[in-house]
């Protein structure tokens, strides 16, 4: 039995993940954390979430899933504080809590024979985004290079790390970004001709987590219906 950690489960990609990783209960044991359930711009908390975890798990983490994250506007235009105040933010959630959430993953699969760590990461890592959205490419970006750094560095100790890397996805956040920014004109820059469901991204992060062979470590997978290609 493979015991999960999955974090932001409530909605999207991330309750997509959730069926998906508990629709074989005989090899997987989710334990699925909400925006309810921790408060990521929190140390203590995001601390706190990984101990929790554990005791749920009975003492063992195999895999963890980092996907909370948020998507919020930050015009180069607001004021000096407003602009850095939303960077900060978006920079803690994205990238410190799941930094924070590795780090403790990594020390946990050192002594206990390994595991796996699955990213969520964007396209925006690679292809940069709108120039309200500085923030969060940046933060995605952070997310492959630490991905790719904890796989470099840890696949000694039986560690496999892998990011996932969506373009613009059917959830709720994304509809009314299309909306807000003209879906059609978005969905002509993708060569399949529309954006991926969450379930498409969910099943991603399933094989990495239960069944990616140990040399893909270190990969970022894009799900972006080719609009961006490397």
């Amino acid at each position: 039995m493979t015991n999960i950690l999955l974090t932001g489960a409530t909605r999207g990609i991330g309750a997509a993940a959730r069926d998906a990783l508990s629709a074989a209960p005989a090899r997987a044991n989710v334990h699925a954390v909400g925006s309810r359930d921790a408060d990521l711009t929190d140390r203590a908390a995001t601390s706190r979430l990984w101990n929790d975890a554990l005791d749920a798990l009975g003492g063992r983490i195999d895999v963890l899933v980092n996907n909370a994250g948020v998507f919020e506007a930050n015009p180069i235009d607001d004021g000096e504080d407003a602009w850095l105040d939303s960077w900060d933010r978006t920079q803690r959630i994205n990238l410190s809590a799941a930094a924070q959430l590795c780090r403790l993953a990594v020390l946990h699969f050192q002594a206990n024979g390994g595991g796996r760590i699955v990213n969520v990461a964007s396209r925006a890592a690679y292809r940069g985004d709108s120039p309200a959205h500085w923030h969060y490419a940046a933060s995605k970006g952070g997310m492959v290079a630490m991905t790719k750094s904890i796989a470099r560095g840890a696949a000694k100790d039986g560690v496999l790390a892998f990011s996932v890397c969506p373009g613009f996805t059917m959830t709720g956040m994304a509809e009314d970004y299309l909306e807000s920014r003209g879906g059609d004109k978005l969905l002509a820059d993708i060569p399949l001709g529309r954006v991926a469901s969450a379930q498409e991204v969910a099943e991603v992060i399933r094989w990495l987590a239960l069944d990616a062979p140990p040399s893909l470590t270190g990969a970022a997978i894009d799900v972006n219906g080719a609009s961006y290609v490397r």
